[in-house]
């Protein structure tokens, strides 16, 4: 009850006030980043199909580890829309190419299961996009929408998999609301090298954007570690398996920084206990 209580919550405060997921891949994980940490991104992005290829970039992530088990995070991207014209597919991507500043995504990412021995952690990551694109020349949807999924995650020694499935809900005309999923294994190799691949499906997005159809993926990628973890390369590139034609890729650096003190240390912990007692009762 406690939990379904949390997610009403959040659903309600995101609503009244996506989208790029888990860097390098689609697919997103459920952990937050430590208390009082950052992170940082700059960042190239391309997801098309026959039809248009839309890109984000350059552009910024930041995310900020506000509270235990809870980051906020933005995206601030260029954006540019380079239709096909191919009249196969008229009046879907026939037009000139666009470039501008796309819509501005923003989220919160809450993790409310820890993992343990037996057990994979568990969280959301609900983001909603801000229409600041221009919408007249296909550079955002024009009004605001938003993505609610369920994360979980494992890990096995230098093995890591984790997935889940959401709902995109789009209100604007030309677009609709689609579920999406998916699922990714990764592995450490030494110190430098984290690889992974991941299967990625989502419904029909409608016939203002390129995936008119429902399409499933498969990305392979990882990142390396100039530093661990501090300075880190990351690279992804997907085409489809099932359904549409599309493709996919997203090359960026990142950074994080941050220091966690003894009381911020014990606060996780106090907090992590208290969450663990409410999802018992």
């Amino acid at each position: 009850m406690r939990v379904a209580s949390l997610f009403a919550l959040l659903a309600i405060l995101l609503v009244s006030t996506a989208a790029w997921a888990g860097p390098p891949f689609q697919t997103d994980d459920p952990e937050p980043i430590d208390f009082r940490h950052y992170e940082f991104y700059s960042f190239a992005a391309s997801d098309g199909t026959p039809i248009e290829t839309d890109t984000a970039g350059p552009a910024v992530e930041f995310n900020w580890g506000a509270l235990p088990n809870v980051h906020l995070h933005i995206i601030i991207p260029v954006a540019a829309i380079l239709p096909s014209n191919n009249p196969r597919f008229a009046p879907s991507g026939i037009g000139p190419n666009e470039y501008g500043v796309g819509d501005i995504e923003t989220g919160i990412k809450y993790r409310f299961v820890q993992e343990s021995k037996h057990r994979p952690m568990i969280g959301t990551f609900v983001m909603f996009e801000l229409p600041s694109g221009d919408a007249g020349r296909g550079l955002g949807v024009g009004k605001t929408w938003y993505k609610v999924p369920l994360w979980a995650q494992k890990s096995f020694g230098p093995w890591t998999t984790y997935g889940g499935v959401g709902e995109t809900v789009v209100t604007a005309r030309g677009y609709r609301t689609f579920t999406y999923g998916g699922w990714l294994v990764q592995r450490d190799i030494g110190k430098k090298w984290t690889v992974g691949t991941e299967v990625f499906s989502h419904g029909a997005e409608g016939v203002a954007t390129p995936q008119t159809k429902a399409a499933t993926l498969v990305d392979v990628g990882g990142y390396y570690k100039f530093r661990d973890p501090g300075f880190q390369f990351l690279f992804a590139y997907g085409h489809t398996a099932i359904g549409q034609t599309e493709n996919y890729a997203y090359v960026g650096l990142y950074w994080t920084w941050g220091k966690k003190s003894d009381k911020s240390a014990h606060l996780n912990d106090a907090l992590d206990l208290n969450l663990m007692k409410g999802i018992r009762q």
